[in-house]
């Protein structure tokens, strides 16, 4: 589907808009005329096979015991032992084109979490089942990382998969931005190093995520980050390796991206320049309401830093803004790159991985189950009154093998 754009659109309807959309070339040669509609984050995007090349270390030796740890117990779907009737379901939280987001409490245990619920039948309709496997495989990893939101439960029934995930009830970074128009570089540099730190783990991992946005970055009830939202996450890409997947958010393309190129780890990096722009000025840095235009400027504006603009910043989005890969901030080294910029300078990130850094801003949040900073878009919606049926019957059955997931203590 091809996005038009609404003259009486403000900016912030537009990127509520945007954050439901997601890009697909048809073609070189449609380059900056073809889009497709994607309310969700398993749209059908692959259409090329990716290029896994010899990995490069990157703090090996720590990040393989965080994930031997996280090699937890999968319980086989037929002998799941969790199942809808568990929890109660109290509000609607977010919602995308395979089903919603609930806020939920355990009935047994009184824990609070964010369920995921999606709709078998449209997964398998868009043959999405890989794209939800990779959700899945990422949402376990983030158990062993603090600012990734991890994953506690998944089980299926006949209709629907669930996911059981931390619920982070300090709002999207989004959400902040849009009340606060932009950041100090001091708050802005403790979010993105906590990014950074994310990200890191996961290349190390060799996972890289391709879609880093301000929708897709969550505070925790202390202000620390969250990244949320895996399934456009790329598993299996050693430090090196290729990928030619177009997909992500139109804002936040890398350039060798839109342009059909393979690329590296580092579009996740140029990411995170994005992201750093726009908490320091309030737009992402080459955004425009025409996504022709837009695409352009991504591949052939120079970059316009405001004056007043400390040195140290400027030079952090010079170097992860550059369209150059092998000259992109990350690219050779990854985070230790980043680490070692003056930007940064302020940062232990010895401190900052343990969150013994206070964060520049702690959510007002009264209790495990505030909903104060979710959107009313949302919440105000009801329950669906099938989410509380104890015996889902009807509608696909084909089972997801190895989805069903509990967590072990």
């Amino acid at each position: 589907m091809t996005l038009t754009h609404d003259q009486g659109m403000t900016y912030s309807k537009m990127r509520r808009l945007v954050s439901f959309f997601s890009a697909l070339l048809k073609g070189r040669k449609n380059l900056f005329g073809e889009l497709l509609h994607k309310p969700g984050p398993y749209q059908p995007l692959c259409q090329h096979q990716d290029t896994p090349r010899i990995p490069r270390p990157w703090n090996k030796k720590s990040n393989k015991t965080m994930e031997d740890k996280g090699t937890m117990v999968a319980v086989k779907s037929h002998l799941s032992l969790m199942k809808p009737s568990d929890f109660d379901y109290l509000k609607v939280i977010g919602k995308g084109s395979f089903g919603k987001v609930l806020l939920a409490r355990h009935r047994k245990h009184g824990g609070y979490y964010a369920v995921k619920v999606l709709q078998k039948q449209t997964i398998v309709m868009r043959k999405e089942q890989q794209h939800v496997m990779v959700e899945r495989s990422v949402l376990l990893k983030g158990l062993q990382h603090p600012f990734l939101v991890g994953l506690h439960y998944s089980f299926q029934t006949p209709n629907m998969l669930y996911f059981v995930v931390d619920y982070v009830n300090g709002g999207e970074l989004f959400y902040h931005l849009q009340k606060e128009g932009s950041f100090p570089e001091s708050r802005a540099a403790f979010y993105a190093a906590e990014m950074a730190m994310a990200l890191g783990y996961l290349h190390s991992l060799d996972i890289v995520y391709r879609d880093l946005k301000p929708e897709n970055i969550l505070l925790d009830s202390e202000g620390h980050v969250k990244l949320t939202d895996f399934g456009l996450c790329k598993e299996g890409v050693a430090a090196g390796g290729l990928m030619r997947t177009f997909c992500g958010t139109p804002e936040y393309l890398a350039p060798e991206v839109l342009q059909g190129h393979t690329y590296s780890p580092a579009v996740d990096w140029w990411g995170l320049g994005s992201v750093l722009f726009e908490m320091l000025y309030g737009l992402p840095p080459f955004y425009s309401h025409s996504k022709a235009e837009m695409f352009e400027k991504i591949l052939h504006a120079p970059l316009h830093l405001r004056s007043g603009t400390s040195e140290a910043a400027c030079s952090l989005l010079e170097g992860l803004l550059e369209r150059e890969v092998s000259r992109r901030l990350g690219e050779s080294r990854d985070i230790e790159e980043l680490q070692e910029h003056p930007f940064f300078a302020s940062i232990n990130w010895d401190c900052l991985l343990a969150k013994k850094v206070r964060p520049p801003f702690i959510p007002n949040v009264t209790s495990p189950c505030d909903i104060s900073y979710i959107d009313p878009e949302f919440t105000l919606q009801p329950v669906p009154a099938s989410m509380n049926d104890r015996c889902p019957i009807g509608g696909t059955t084909e089972t997801f093998i190895g989805f069903s997931y509990m967590k072990t203590t």
